[in-house]
């Protein structure tokens, strides 16, 4: 017996401890962190300090630690482009223009980006960028000559190849991305998923080798519907989110699950807020449940997977990056913000 009460006691501590680790979140608290006239779509935790870039070719970093900002502009001969695209390896740091043309930096010598990858031509249009490890990395596009467009690396970056549309499904009509937040593109070990404005995933179990079609429940009648955002907790439940921004009040079919890699998805809360958002992304340690989705229309939460949703802010912003499973980041205009999940 002597032995008992030590383990019931050891057991009882694990228990509540696991308890109040997974309790759901009531509030959060938002402490800017950044501001300047600039428009942030993408940003990325990279060690201790985080990563951005945006519009009027600005990028930068904030260490997380002392607040410091370090900042600079880039430019390409006389234009300035807008970056809502950017990624890293554990060396260095990548970042994607919209538009024509397309500009693909990589950290290069004495703290200058260094241009690895251009393209000229008036269909094209970067959206999102990501990396499967420190060689490997893939950035998406919207669809011209009858396919995405899909640039990947297999050399940490150095140089870029766009795969041909022989190597892909047949786009449908109009079939892009939308360069919201960052976040049309998850990659876990070798899997890859992509969601368009047509609401279609892009699967490749392959690291871009090959390419399947997974299709979702999620409205896409009008060209400014689609899946805006795609997140998988692991291999197997993944989660959609979008809408219409020119009608942010719709929230039918915006809302689709999977817990089977994307083979099946359903819509969940449908007809109900959260409305609109560019942005959904799984609370880290929350086995799945927890789900935090942004954007213009502010910070909605779900603890059940996406069934049931609570408004926690009304403030606005564009992405949003998990720290740790209570701490976030996240951006949107003229700032950057630590917002705090109690």
């Amino acid at each position: 017996m002597r032995f008992l009460f030590p383990l019931l006691t050891a057991i009882l501590f694990i228990s509540c401890a696991e308890k109040q680790k997974n309790q759901p979140f009531t509030s959060v608290e938002i402490e800017t962190i950044y501001e300047d006239s600039v428009s942030i779509r993408a940003i990325e935790i990279m060690g201790n300090s985080l990563g951005y870039a945006g519009s009027n070719g600005i990028f930068g970093n904030v260490d997380l630690a002392t607040g410091k900002v370090r900042e600079s502009i880039q430019k390409y001969d006389s234009i300035t482009p807008e970056f809502r695209a950017i990624a890293h390896t554990s060396t260095d740091f990548f970042m994607i223009s919209i538009a024509n043309p397309a500009l693909l930096y990589k950290t290069g010598e004495n703290g200058q980006m260094e241009l690895v990858y251009t393209e000229e031509d008036d269909s094209v249009f970067y959206d999102a960028m990501t990396f499967w490890n420190d060689s490997e990395g893939i950035v998406v596009g919207d669809a011209m000559n009858g396919c995405l467009s899909i640039l990947i690396t297999r050399d940490g970056g150095n140089t870029w190849s766009k795969l041909p549309c022989e190597q892909l499904p047949r786009s449908v009509r109009g079939e892009g991305a939308f360069a919201a937040s960052n976040t049309n593109i998850k990659v876990l070990g070798d899997k890859t998923w992509i969601g368009t404005t047509k609401s279609r995933v892009y699967f490749s179990g392959d690291k871009g080798k090959t390419w399947e079609i997974q299709n979702t429940p999620v409205s896409c009648d009008v060209e400014t519907q689609g899946i805006f955002s795609i997140d998988f907790y692991d291999e197997n439940i993944g989660f959609v989110i979008g809408g219409d921004f020119t009608k942010p009040e719709i929230n039918t079919a915006n809302k689709a699950i999977t817990t089977d890699g994307g083979k099946t998805w359903q819509l969940v809360a449908d007809g109900q807020n959260p409305q609109y958002k560019s942005c959904v992304q799984f609370v880290p340690g929350s086995d799945g449940k927890g789900l935090v989705a942004i954007g213009f229309t502010g910070v909605s939460y779900s603890n059940d997977r996406g069934t049931t949703w609570k408004q926690l802010s009304d403030e606005s912003f564009y992405t949003i990056r998990f720290q740790d499973e209570n701490v976030a980041y996240a951006a949107g205009k003229n700032r950057m913000a630590k917002l705090t999940f109690k």
